[in-house]
Formats: C-alpha cells, sequence, structure tokens
C-alpha cells in the first residue's frame, strides 16, 4: 500500500484525487490546503484526512505527494518533498523561474526519488497513437510540426497576473508537445503576439494570441499558434508532415456521430475545455506514475522535461518582448552567466 498527500483541493486537485483512488494499492491519506473548506469536503470525499505540509511530509509512512496547489508553491513543496524522501508528481509548470525549476529537478536527482510533472497531453491516447505511428516510421523522417492551441476563453484576469504570462502557463504544454514529437531540441525560436480578444489582458502585461517558430538541431521546423478564445470550443490538434506521408491528431468531440442533411453535414464542437478533452489522460497518467512507484518503470515526463518546456517559455516571453530570434544556445549561456 502507498500512502499519499495531496497539496491542493481546488479543480485540477479534485481529478488527481478521484485518479489516484482508483489506482490499486493506493491511499490517499492527507489533504493539504490553505483553503480549509476545500480541503475538508475533499478529504471527506475520500476517505482522508485533512494536515498541513509539515505533518504530511513528516509522516514516514507517506512514500508519495501529489502537487497539485498554486504555481508560486510548487518548486517549495518539490524540494521539501523530495528532501523527506516522498516520490513527486507535480503540476506543471515546475515554477515561474527557470533557476528555481533547475532547483527542483536538482533536489529530485540528488535524493534518488522518483519525481514526474504533469504533461497530460502525452498520455491522451490519440496524441500517443500518432507518436506510436511516427516511431513505426509511417511517414518517414518527420520534418515539420504545427500545432493549433486554442482556449475557449481566457482565465480571469486575477490569475492572468499571477500566471507567468501566456507562454509560462498555455503554451507551456505545446513546448513539451514540440520536443516530444519531434524528439529534438530547439536551436533556434522566434515569438511573436498580440492582445485580440480582451483589453483587460494587455492591461495585465499580457497577450492571447500567439505565433512561436522553432528550429531545432536537426533543422527540422516547428510553428504554435494559440489564442485564448475559440468560440467553437476547446481547439487542441497537431499534425506532423514527414518525407513519406503526414499524420494529423484531431479535437475530440463529445460525441462522434454527424448529421447529413439537405442543408449542411454537421457534427459535434470540439468538447469545451481541457478537463473534457483530457479526462481519460489524466487518468492515464497517474496510474504511469502509480506503476512507476511499483513496478520501479521510469516516468514519461520527468522534472527535467519541465525544466526544458519553461527554458522555452522564458526564451519565448523574451523574444515577443524584444522582437528579435533568439538562438538558443546563446540564451542558455547568457543565463548561465546571469545566475554565477
Amino acid at each position: 500500500m502507498i500512502e499519499f498527500a495531496l497539496f491542493g483541493a481546488g479543480r485540477i486537485g479534485k481529478i488527481h484525487a478521484s485518479n489516484l483512488v482508483r489506482q490499486p494499492g493506493v491511499r490517499l491519506k492527507y489533504v493539504v490546503d490553505r483553503h480549509a473548506p476545500s480541503a475538508q469536503a475533499l478529504a471527506h470525499a475520500h476517505g482522508a484526512q485533512v494536515a498541513s505540509v509539515a505533518q504530511a511530509l513528516e509522516d514516514q509512512a507517506i512514500g508519495a505527494v501529489v502537487i497539485a496547489s498554486s504555481t508560486n508553491t510548487h518548486a517549495d513543496l518539490i524540494v521539501a518533498a523530495a528532501n523527506a524522501g516522498k516520490a513527486v508528481f507535480c503540476e506543471k509548470p515546475v515554477d515561474l523561474t527557470v533557476a528555481r525549476s533547475r532547483e527542483s529537478a536538482e533536489a529530485v536527482r540528488r535524493n534518488g526519488v522518483v519525481g514526474m510533472i504533469g504533461f497530460q497531453r502525452r498520455f491522451d491516447p490519440t496524441f500517443a497513437a500518432l507518436k506510436a505511428r511516427i516511431e513505426q516510421g509511417e511517414i518517414g523522417e518527420p520534418e515539420m510540426l504545427i500545432i493549433t492551441s486554442r482556449d475557449p476563453g481566457a482565465p480571469p484576469v486575477d490569475y492572468i497576473k499571477s500566471s507567468g504570462g501566456i507562454f509560462k502557463d498555455m503554451l507551456i504544454h505545446d513546448l513539451d508537445v514540440f520536443r516530444w514529437i519531434l524528439g529534438d531540441e530547439a536551436l533556434s525560436l522566434h515569438a511573436t503576439g498580440s492582445c485580440l480578444t480582451d483589453p483587460k489582458v494587455a492591461a495585465a502585461g499580457d497577450i492571447d494570441s500567439t505565433a512561436v517558430t522553432i528550429r531545432t538541431r536537426r533543422g527540422l521546423l516547428c510553428q504554435i499558434n494559440t489564442s485564448r478564445r475559440a468560440a467553437y470550443g476547446y481547439d487542441q490538434r497537431f499534425e506532423v508532415l514527414g518525407s513519406m506521408g503526414m499524420l494529423q491528431a484531431g479535437n475530440v468531440r463529445p460525441t462522434q456521430v454527424s448529421a447529413w442533411t439537405a442543408a449542411a453535414v454537421s457534427t459535434d464542437v470540439p468538447e469545451p475545455f481541457f478537463l473534457e478533452r483530457y479526462r481519460e489522460a489524466y487518468a492515464a497518467e497517474m496510474a504511469h506514475f502509480v506503476q512507476a512507484l511499483t513496478k520501479g518503470t521510469p516516468v514519461r515526463t520527468t522534472i527535467e522535461d519541465g525544466v526544458k518546456a519553461l527554458e522555452l517559455a522564458e526564451l519565448a516571453t523574451s523574444s515577443w518582448k524584444t522582437g528579435a530570434a533568439l538562438d538558443v544556445a546563446v540564451e542558455e549561456q547568457r543565463q548561465l552567466a546571469t545566475a554565477a
């Protein structure tokens, strides 16, 4: 029996708690959240106890933690949990700063604990099937990846102000998908953006629409287009062009029924938001984490993957603000020199 502590009883914490307790050989022992009513309600729903951070981490019976609290708590909790010898699953991003993210990854490595970051898109059945078919050589050598990622609407402005910006909050997933699907690292990156959906987003210092172009070390190309507004639902799809053809991963709809009439052919619009779109992916990633703990298999999305995606998000933010295309290696050396 592996006993877990969950940090964060909000929207994503509830999802993880529900998926966690479905795993065999797992018990959710503690729920930790600064908002006592939320912690109490979630703990009651799953037969757990409400605890403090210290109580949860000092309990020797706790073997692993799930971190689903606000982003500004992630790094501190990862480091504390790793130092206490607990396995760590943490929602994205690792932190809002590259330096603290690297410290978190180092703490996981130094303590020899399992560390996993919540990039659930790698566990989406459609996306994972496309990746497998690339690896089987179905379209030859991949050459170009085009990612479309659009939310149905922007989050509240108060959230945007503390989110780290669209590249760290929203595109962090797409930047991970880029590395995963093409199996390569960025050589150069150019990002641009506008505020097209709500002037309040601009007033908060952010943008809501972006276009990012990446060239990899092997010369492959990736284009990512994102928007905080898609009137028709949650739009998540991409295509990979290869030397022998193309693979596309489309949207998920509530049903696959098509209506054919004299007036038009119609289908359901995409799922309304990420909770519905990635329902299966969230369940699969938690099952994968538990399997890593029980069978010793490596995790598919490491804390280091979270660091790499955040590094790209930081570069994209700088590129947008300066209007310049950035050489990734040069920027990495500059960041290391600044940190030193």
